[in-house]
């Protein structure tokens, strides 16, 4: 389970820099605020366990 959303966070960043080279700044911005996010709730649950 952590391999798979570890990869899913790797393409989050993935897409999100491709926006923003691309010329949508505030859509990568955006995006690239779930991989934190992310990461953030599996740090919680975790600790949870």
């Amino acid at each position: 389970m952590n391999c798979i959303l570890l990869l899913v966070v790797l393409s989050i960043i993935v897409v999100a820099e491709v926006l923003f080279l691309s010329g949508k700044r505030l859509d990568g911005i955006f995006i690239a605020l779930w991989a934190p996010t992310i990461l953030g709730f599996m740090n919680y649950f975790k600790e949870k366990k």
